[in-house]
């Protein structure tokens, strides 16, 4: 029985759900102490003065450092040059929570009070605490060597004036995507221990290799006595690829006193200091005809960067315009960006990075399109879609060549669980009753490019290349040990891995373990972000363990004097084709294998040991067809969603119970971002929403029932033939939420609410409606 496609539980849980999973801050060396943090209070100001004198005074604190002690390092890597952030700041701040001295004490609470006794004089300075702001005539310059607040700009090649005017209808809209803040269960975590043998550095992180090159790098050390550790990791979203202060003053602090230095964000700081994601404004217009049939797009993405720009942040704008178009054939795409600094916490990736944004704007056009013209939002779809026999299909993006799809399908099986024209009965029947609740139906035809694997692909955003390493080591007893480059954070990697590896090998699930996040034990490798785990790394365990199964089969049949192409295994035990009553178990091959008299001609000890660099020639594309249903309170304007019904196409499945669970998961940070989520600031750059009493995270109770369903169209650039589903449901959610919404209220000539759609939009629109 093949496992890949069985619904396997989680290897993972065992240790997690009794209490027994290594988190970064439930390790405590000896002798280790503490890093505290003194963040900015203002979002653009001079430092005059810092005085840490009394801090200094108070018994059990090690040291506090400002700028001053660390003048002669480089500024935290990842960042643009000249743009990028200082370890701490440096004369000046330009966001609230930018770090501006430490304390490192023998325990927290006396690094906490300590922090407390710090004095910072501060001249405020005038801030840009939005887009409009930042890119206002004689608005204040951020950083001067830019001269102004635009980082980067890419015009229209073509802006298609003349296709628009032409066109039988066209319609516009600006569309705001709003700022998140990832909030993992588990913040920025960091231990260093910088000892005669080297630096080892305990990190929550999804790139470890990525961090211990860059770390080793910058403190001009060897990176073979340089370790960076990955242990369980409490979530990631994107927000813990990129370098962060932290990670630097731990090391160089571990150095200077001599012991172990751990760092633990605290909530408030997550929601101010950790990258936060999404913060896109779009002018986005179509043109389409009569019927409903798109035949241009244009659209201008501006990213907003926060304070410091980074790599991952200035390649949003780049995802989102390669996937401007989603699923539909566009015949003319008419794409620019820009980047723009402001007095806010920097921006990255954060779940799908700059795919949600394109699938959220191409959808609520579609939509608009369908009022325009009053074919049915659904028939809007079909009408436009890509057909399945036009793949390979180029768009207008070179990153962006779709190998495979089937977005009617998707579609088609998606209506086989909504009831569409019943609902739409029901829609008509509410609004005719002043005291019913409104009905809203919204879909969302999406599609994400993911599966970051092809050569190049990575490299941009400052990785040592984009391929992902995989070895499958054969142990003497017959047991397996898979060690991998990509660092899982919750996506069931070791569990789908093993299920990969026990089919191609021909060993027992429980046989076979996966080790990774240590760079001192795993080959190097590249990280887990993009939805690559598998497509990419994936792949790579699967081409490790056929070769591995290859000369394994040569062993076995060695040992019963045939050929090994009559060699088959079952039950793990190796025999001849037709005749099992004569076999040899795995684990006397194994054993047989380290034994250089037992093998055949040609074959050396560690023949059952393969390592790959697994490299793929194309992204993958997942996609999927969403609907969501709504009501709305009329007295209140509160949004209950009453279903989401979820097809997706992620390829080959490996384990259907993790998928169901990345998109449960991916669609929860969907409905969050729609109806919940907005980190808020004031004109003066301070936050509005910085503690979990104001920006509202949803808990499981707010979120509807999820009924699911799958179609697959296997994915030719791997032979596995999966495409990636971590991200899809953060992907398809926020359209379909807003659609709904949308729906709802569009009898009172509602064409669009930015997001999120809170209570309050929702009743200003019915009070004016009245």
């Amino acid at each position: 029985m093949s496992l890949v496609g069985a619904r396997v539980l989680r290897k993972e849980d065992p240790n997690l759900i009794t209490g027994n999973g290594q988190y970064v801050d439930d390790l405590q060396p000896a002798g280790c102490t503490s890093m505290v943090f003194v963040r900015s209070t203002e979002a653009h100001a001079k430092i005059r003065s810092i005085d840490t004198a009394e801090a200094l005074a108070l018994p059990g604190v090690l040291a506090v450092w400002t700028s001053a002690n660390i003048a002669q390092l480089a500024n935290c890597p990842g960042g643009l040059p000249g743009l990028d952030q200082p370890l701490l700041a440096k004369d000046v701040v330009r966001f609230v929570g930018e770090g501006v001295a430490v304390v490192v004490a023998t325990d927290r609470y006396i690094a906490a009070d300590a922090a407390e006794l710090i004095v910072v004089d501060y001249e405020p300075l005038p801030a840009v605490a939005s887009l409009s702001a930042a890119m206002a005539p004689g608005a204040v310059v951020l950083h001067e060597v830019l001269g102004g607040n635009t980082v980067h700009f890419q015009d229209f090649e073509n802006p298609l004036d003349e296709v628009f005017a032409a066109a039988p209808r066209t319609a516009s809209l600006h569309i705001v995507n709003n700022r998140c803040a990832p909030t993992p269960i588990e913040p920025n975590v960091c231990l260093a221990d910088w000892g005669r043998s080297g630096l080892t550095l305990w990190a929550a992180f999804q790139a470890p290799h990525h961090l211990r090159n860059t770390i080793a790098q910058y403190f001009g050390i060897p990176q073979d006595s340089t370790r960076v550790v990955a242990p369980d990791v409490g979530g990631g979203f994107g927000a813990k690829i990129n370098f962060v202060p932290e990670f630097f003053l731990t090391a160089l602090l571990s150095k200077e006193i001599g012991k172990p230095v751990k760092y633990t964000q605290t909530r408030s700081e997550c929601l101010v200091a950790m990258l936060h994601g999404r913060a896109q404004e779009h002018d986005a217009s179509v043109a389409f005809d009569n019927d409903g049939r798109i035949l241009a797009l244009k659209l201008t993405v501006t990213q907003d960067q926060g304070a410091y720009p980074n790599g991952t942040g200035m390649g949003l704008p780049v995802l989102t315009t390669a996937m401007a178009a989603g699923c539909y054939r566009i015949p003319a795409v008419a794409i620019s960006w820009r980047n723009v600094v402001t007095n806010t916490t920097p921006v990255a990736a954060y779940r799908g990075a700059g795919r949600p944004e394109a699938s959220y704007t191409i959808e609520r056009l579609i939509d608009l399109i369908a009022d325009e013209t009053g074919v049915d939002p659904v028939e809007v779809r079909r009408r436009n879609f890509i057909p399945v026999d036009a793949f390979p299909y180029a768009t207008h993006s070179p990153l962006a060549m779709y190998d495979s799809g089937n977005f009617a399908g998707a579609l088609d099986e998606l209506l086989k669980h909504v009831n569409y024209e019943e609902l739409k009965k029901e829609q008509e029947k509410r609004r005719q009753d002043p005291a019913a609740k409104l009905l809203g139906i919204g879909f969302a035809s999406w599609l994400e490019i993911a599966g970051f694997g092809p050569p190049g692909s990575l490299e941009a955003f400052g990785h040592l290349a984009s391929w992902e390493s995989a070895q499958v080591r054969i142990q003497p007893d017959g047991s397996a040990i898979i060690f991998t480059g990509a660092s899982p954070h919750g996506q069931g990697t070791v569990t789908t891995y093993a299920q990969i590896a026990a089919d191609e090998l021909g060993i027992d699930f429980d046989r076979i373990s996966v080790k990774h996040g240590d760079t001192a034990v795993v080959p190097q490798g590249i990280g887990t972000m993009g939805s690559r785990a598998v497509a990419v790394g994936g792949e790579g365990v699967k081409t490790a363990s056929g070769r591995v199964y290859e000369n394994a089969k040569r062993i076995a049949a060695h040992l019963l004097e045939a050929s090994a192409e009559d060699i088959v295994i079952e039950d793990e035990k190796f025999f001849v084709k037709g005749t099992p009553a004569r076999s040899v178990p795995w684990s006397e091959v194994a054993w047989k294998s380290f034994q250089p008299l037992e093998l055949p001609g040609g074959m050396e000890p560690g023949a059952l040991d393969s390592t790959v660099f697994q490299q793929v020639p194309n992204f993958s594309f997942p996609s999927g067809a969403y609907c969501c249903v709504v009501e709305i309170d009329r007295e209140t304007g509160a949004v209950n969603i009453v279903n989401m019904y979820l097809v997706d196409d992620c390829g080959t499945v490996i384990n259907p119970l993790l998928v169901e669970g990345q998109v449960h998961g991916g669609v929860a940070q969907g409905i969050a971002q729609a109806l919940y989520e907005h980190m808020l600031y004031d004109p003066s750059g301070v936050p509005r929403t910085s503690t979990l009493m104001d920006y509202l995270v949803p808990a499981a109770s707010d979120l509807p029932g999820y009924i699911t369903g799958r179609i697959n169209t296997p994915n030719p650039s791997n032979t596995l033939g999966a495409k990636g589903v971590g991200e899809s449901g953060s992907v398809g959610a926020p359209p379909a939420v807003v659609n709904a919404v949308v729906d709802a209220l569009s009898h009172l000539g509602v064409k669009h609410i930015d997001m999120p759609v809170t209570p309050i939009k929702v009743w200003n629109i019915l009070e004016g409606a009245k």
